[in-house]
């Protein structure tokens, strides 16, 4: 395929950003169910690719509904960094979101703040890997404690940039892969799963009267380890698994690759192929399990009579690398790290298409408000930009920026991702440019190519990154903020701990059968929907009728 010099542009590509969100002033407003899965690599999925192996039918399912993002990317493969970009459509480097130590500023808004001034009811399962001692920020109502820790455990220490942490990944997830009874992942994910199935039980039980919700579910699987139930383990015993397409020699990686090597231990370590073999097929299996929870908020969507009102979004924090170029994990801008699933589904409104421009997770904040009937604060701009015109088949910008500062890195590393191409540079390693639609493998760095096409693309990008990024004064504000988190850490670690770990509160006593509570009205205000043709029929022949019956 020829290659291609002109980067596109908002003229070229027929991008307006004038463009009216839908209103619901009047109307009822949609609830928003936002399912978010841990490290599901998007090149993996059936949607994205018709002969992959990995059973989703109730993802593929929200694909052949919804409107799919083809090129849909994290802003930065680290979970927490990933998911305060997510939250609040701003770039690490705006927020000091730099690795998985991070705090975000209890002054930053996220989604919830601006749902819940539409008047939503902004709820949180699951993981979002908040740091500090605000472990909510926005959501009025937050369901479970996070799987990973909440305090500065885990920052990441640049003046020792060949010191291996304790925490850092390594390949016992790949060594020790294979089928388990129980996990880490497994008993969080089931807690995650009960208490969102609980809160759309309780929302529809109390009636008419009600704001609407923005529920997010945010799942742990598929993440490492790469251990699933015997039941999935066994769903792919007779699948064919995959093999990486590109294996790199240690000796011939690019110097962030090799950097990640030795951060996750596998430099000069050999890894067996059936190992590799086991941990794709656990991660498939895993992919799976989170299919499996799609499906189960889906029906109950249905029984409760919500899935009519109920704007579905699927998506994720970052991917996996599973061997690829002999990588594992995230942290790095190739595609199998860094790109992400996306799905928006609301069949009323937005019929199925495909949309090629590549979008990021920094843009669901302005989407979601978009989607609310809300505007956000002109005052408080985003780095993000709704995606609302390409629901509605209206092109959209073409472009993502990212940052990462995470472990593996000794500075930051920056990508552009538009048209056909990805760029990558950092003060430390030489740049990289792929051209996705010739190279989708991404074997051919282009950065240094002689052939003055691309010559002049690569010029183009290096001289965007130098105006768009001070590379020097970010390296000096991360440093600054892990030198400050390393100092409280060590002193906080001393005498007694006081943990930021959230823990969600409960009142047992309004919870099934209380003394405190006619026994009648409890039973009714439990059931949904609470009677039948003939149990209304039958109330009504009590010598009180309904209000009777609940002891009123």
């Amino acid at each position: 395929m020829a290659p291609h010099a002109e980067l596109p542009n908002e003229r070229q590509s027929g991008f307006s950003s004038n463009y009216l969100p839908p209103q619901h002033a009047g109307a009822v407003k949609p609830n928003i169910l936002y399912i978010m899965a841990d490290q599901m690599a998007a090149p993996v999925l059936k949607m994205h690719d018709p002969q992959s192996v990995v059973q989703t039918p109730n993802i593929d399912s929200l694909a052949a509904e919804g409107v799919v993002f083809d090129k849909a990317y994290c802003n930065a493969p680290l979970c927490a960094p990933s998911r305060f970009c997510m939250v609040t459509g701003q770039l690490p480097s705006k927020i000091g979101a730099y690795d998985n130590a991070s705090v975000l500023g209890s002054d930053i808004p996220t989604y919830a703040h601006y749902l819940r001034k539409e008047g939503y009811e902004t709820t949180l399962a699951g993981k979002m890997h908040f740091i500090g001692p605000d472990q909510l920020h926005g959501f009025e109502n937050r369901l479970t404690p996070d799987i990973y820790p909440g305090d500065f455990g885990w920052s990441v220490n640049w003046d020792k940039p060949d010191e291996r942490q304790e925490w850092f990944h390594n390949m016992a997830s790949v060594l020790q892969a294979g089928s388990c009874v129980r996990t880490n992942q497994l008993d969080f994910d089931e807690e995650v799963m009960y208490k969102s199935s609980q809160y759309l039980y309780d929302y529809v039980r109390k009636g008419p009267s009600k704001r609407p919700f923005c529920l997010t579910v945010s799942l742990t699987h598929p993440h490492d380890p790469y251990a699933i139930s015997e039941d999935l383990w066994k769903q792919y015993e007779d699948v064919e698994i995959p093999m990486p397409k590109v294996n790199i020699k240690q000796s011939q990686q690019d110097s962030h690759s090799k950097r990640l090597l030795k951060c996750i231990d596998l430099w000069d370590n050999s890894i067996p192929e059936e190992a590799i073999r086991r941990a794709r097929r656990a991660y498939f299996g895993a992919c799976t399990y989170v299919d499996n929870q799609v499906g189960k908020l889906m029906k109950i969507l249905k029984e409760c009579k919500l899935d009519k009102n109920t704007i579905i979004v699927f998506s994720g924090d970052h991917g996996d690398m599973l061997g690829e170029r002999s990588l594992w994990y995230k942290m790095s801008w190739y595609e199998m790290s860094a790109r992400v699933p996306l799905i928006i589904h609301y069949p009323p409104l937005f019929v199925p298409r495909r949309v090629r421009e590549s979008v990021s997770t920094l843009d669901l904040p302005a989407t979601l408000v978009s989607l609310a009937g809300g505007r956000l604060n002109e005052l408080l701009p985003m780095d993000g930009h709704s995606l609302y015109p390409s629901l509605v088949g209206r092109a959209i910008r073409d472009e993502v920026f990212g940052e990462y500062m995470g472990e593996g890195t000794v500075s930051p590393v920056v990508m552009i991702r538009r048209g056909r191409y990805k760029y990558t540079t950092s003060l430390v390693d030489p740049p990289q440019l792929f051209d996705l639609e010739a190279d989708p493998l991404e074997l051919y760095n282009l950065a240094s190519s002689e052939d003055a096409q691309y010559f002049e693309v690569a010029a183009r990008f290096a001289e965007e990154a130098r105006q768009k990024w001070d590379l020097k004064r970010i390296h000096e504000d991360v440093l600054v903020a892990q030198r400050r988190r390393r100092l409280c850490w060590s002193a906080l670690t001393q005498g007694r701990f006081e943990s930021w770990d959230y823990e969600p509160p409960a009142d047992a006593s309004q919870k099934y059968i209380r003394s405190t509570i006619p026994l009648d009205d409890l039973e009714l205000r439990a059931r949904y929907p609470p009677v039948d043709a003939v149990g209304r029929v039958n109330m009504a022949r009590q010598p009180h009728g309904l209000a009777g019956a609940r002891g009123e």
